[in-house]
């Protein structure tokens, strides 16, 4: 698959059965459709605030960052902030194939999701051992 930041080929990390497209040049990350729900599910976090369909029906962002196009349809992808304070602008595909996350972002959003759990030492600890396993992998 084609980064759709930096258009440069991808690799495939593997994570509890989740395959995430990972770009090597520029560190972002595409999940497919149900990946990212599927990630927050085995981690144990509360993905109700980031459910697809949620993401989909949310607003267009106001940036001037340029649009990309999805690795898989290759459409122009919807700019869209999700999470508050602060959010996160994410692209998502209008034929809902995934969504693309910039280099450090899913950190970002996985630290602010762990940061609201009630048993934080357990979702921390997932949480470093996922970008372990993620780096670990590239290493």
């Amino acid at each position: 698959m084609i980064c759709p930041a930096c258009k440069e080929d991808m690799i495939v990390v593997e994570y509890n059965n989740i395959e995430l497209d990972y770009c090597n040049d520029c560190h972002g990350v595409w999940f497919d459709s149900t990946e990212l729900e599927l990630l927050l599910q085995s981690m144990s976090l509360d993905s109700q605030n980031l459910l697809l369909d949620d993401i989909l029906k949310s607003p267009e962002a106001m940036t001037q960052e340029k649009k990309r196009k999805c690795p898989i349809c290759g459409q122009k992808m919807k700019k869209t902030i999700i999470g508050k304070h602060p959010g996160l602008l994410v692209d998502i595909c209008p034929q809902e194939h995934g969504l693309w996350f910039d280099g450090g972002e899913v950190a970002q959003l996985l630290k602010h999701l762990t940061g609201k759990q009630l048993a934080g030492q357990d979702s921390q600890q997932q949480v470093i051992s996922f970008l372990g396993e993620v780096f670990e992998a590239l290493g």
